[in-house]
């Protein structure tokens, strides 16, 4: 089965695929926690939906409680956090697990692909990412330290959009 095909739910908690959700879009998907350290890269997620989504490219937003119970809230609390401190505008899937036993089928399709270094396997943190091509190959890993505007992924996106 294709990343593209594997079933999702909507934060709003609606059936999707991420074919149903951006078409045929590259996607940059990122585990995402209000409460983190990390939570400012939002902003530069935004950044780059607002840049690229014309081009044919949407984030993804996963939001995952597993890092320190760093995303403690409920759909309705994230979804009121996203849009009014950072003004997301890109899609947001229901909260979910990316490691261990209970690991959504999406990560177990993402977590095999290395990083730039050559490590595949767990998510480190929260705010990893992960391109997928418009065909739904996985191109590229970032970890979660790589900021949205970093020039690796703006020159991953520049090669998928």
């Amino acid at each position: 089965m294709s990343l593209r095909d594997i079933p999702l739910r909507t934060l709003a908690d609606a059936p999707t695929t991420l074919a149903d959700l951006v078409g045929d879009k590259a996607v940059l998907i990122v585990n995402v926690a209000s409460r983190c350290g990390l939570t400012p890269q939002y902003g530069g997620l935004v950044d780059l939906q607002r840049q690229y989504g014309p081009r044919g490219f949407s984030v993804v937003g996963v939001p995952c409680n597993q890092f320190m119970g760093q995303e403690p809230g409920s759909a309705e609390e994230i979804q009121e956090f996203c849009s009014a401190t950072y003004g997301v505008d890109f899609p947001l899937l229901e909260k979910a697990e990316v490691n261990g036993p209970g690991r959504h089928p999406l990560y177990d399709g993402l977590t095999g692909t290395p990083d730039a270094d050559g490590e595949a396997g767990d998510i480190q943190w929260n705010f990893e990412k992960f391109l997928v091509d418009r065909e739904g190959a996985v191109v590229a890993r970032f970890r979660p330290r790589t900021t949205p505007d970093d020039p690796a992924v703006i020159a991953a996106i520049e090669k998928v959009v």
